[in-house]
């Protein structure tokens, strides 16, 4: 058969290959209304779908604004289709005369629930592939902070950061970074469905698998945007495409529903999910405590304490610094200063650490090096263990 197709010209491939595809454009240009049939509306609508499940609160003005996003999306699908057609005949390419049919393309959701049989309750062995991601859900949502943005932005704004600052290849980084973490999360912690288990858990699934697929929409959008709606200095021919594509789907509605729908909402859901991150990692550290001296000559004025707070929200638990009976947050600068204002006050040589052991043990290892500096409060280089602090 490859042989075959091989000695066939390209038109006449061309014809082979898009059968289907055109067959697709004749059944859509005949409906009210089209589901499943962009991957960007895929996603949204799959959102949709879920969200039931996704055990999200205060969703109302979520799930309107994802139904007005989907109504738009199937419509302006639908105004490509009998251009598509034109210009199919146009080409003397042949159009199906037969159909799909309605019952081809089922619903997808339903109410019925399968047995549940899987054992689901937390384990000791669990632990460890808990903090782990709960860990790099809270890592995300701080590399995600200089993006963010809490409330809708006006037209002017929205093409002052797209795609300078949000763009295909930047959604589709974090995309990655979380579909990544339901994988691991699917497959190292939770294995069971929606109704029984521990239920912080799977409220956490939920928090970061509505922001997965908000960010698929968001990256299909933003490639049909850059690539066909947006100026970027294309010859002649590329902008009649695109002066052609500007008739059918209006750019402002499209930024506006990438934008101040799904880039609000996953911005939404990651601080929603910070929290619930953040109890879970403190339900699920090992905790220790280190005796370790203060920093020689200056104390914990701002480098040392910079230092150790940058340690602390690296791994996001829970570490106290304990100065006597007072007891301090060590992922705050200012706390730990106040601290520091008390030991200097008390003449203490000597303080104890308390929380995450991973952030002890880095701890440690940044008072070997007298907390980065020397005697003179000067910058010291510190140990390749401690590299991610810059």
């Amino acid at each position: 058969m490859q042989g075959v197709l091989k000695n066939f010209s390209f038109d006449e491939k061309v014809k082979i290959f898009s059968y289907d595809y055109l067959r697709c454009c004749v059944y859509i240009s005949n409906l009210e209304q089209v589901r499943h049939l962009s991957i960007g509306s895929y996603s949204q609508k799959h959102i949709l779908n879920r969200l039931v499940f996704y055990d999200l609160v205060n969703t109302e003005n979520f799930d309107r604004e994802g139904k007005v996003t989907f109504n738009f999306l199937t419509k302006s699908i639908k105004k490509f289709t009998p251009v598509i057609l034109d210009e199919a005949r146009r080409l003397n390419m042949p159009v199906p005369d037969d159909n799909f049919d309605t019952f081809e393309f089922p619903g997808v959701t339903t109410n019925d629930l399968l047995d549940y049989d899987i054992d689901d309750e937390d384990k000791d062995l669990q632990k460890k592939n808990i903090v782990k991601i709960a860990s790099e859900f809270l890592s995300i949502v701080r590399n995600f902070d200089h993006l963010g943005f809490y409330e809708p932005y006006d037209l002017k704004k929205i093409l002052e950061i797209v795609p300078d600052k949000i763009n295909e290849v930047e959604i589709r980084r974090f995309e990655m970074l979380v579909h990544n973490l339901q994988s691991a999360f699917d497959t190292y912690v939770i294995h069971g469905g929606y109704r029984f288990g521990n239920r912080k858990l799977k409220d956490l699934r939920g928090c970061f698998s509505v922001v997965f697929h908000l960010l698929q929409m968001i990256g299909r959008l933003l490639h049909f945007y850059e690539r066909h709606l947006h100026e970027a200095g294309y010859k002649n021919i590329y902008k009649k495409v695109q002066e052609q594509l500007l008739l059918l789907v209006d750019s402002e509605v499209l930024l506006d529903r990438t934008i101040n729908y799904g880039f609000y909402y996953v911005c939404h859901f990651l601080r929603t999910g910070k929290d619930l991150a953040g109890e879970i990692l403190n339900e699920n550290i090992e905790r220790s405590s280190i005796s370790v001296g203060v920093p020689v000559k200056l104390g914990f004025h701002s480098r040392p304490s910079l230092m150790v707070a940058k340690i602390v929200r690296y791994y996001g638990g829970q570490v106290e610094l304990c100065v006597g009976e007072d007891r301090f947050d060590a992922s705050s600068v200012l706390d730990i200063q106040w601290a520091g204002g008390k030991i200097q006050k008390e003449n203490i040589t000597e303080v104890k650490f308390e929380g995450d052991v991973r952030a002890l043990k880095d701890i440690k290892i940044l008072t070997s090096v007298n907390y980065g500096e020397d005697t003179m409060g000067k910058g010291i280089p510190l140990p390749k263990e401690l590299g991610y602090l810059k």
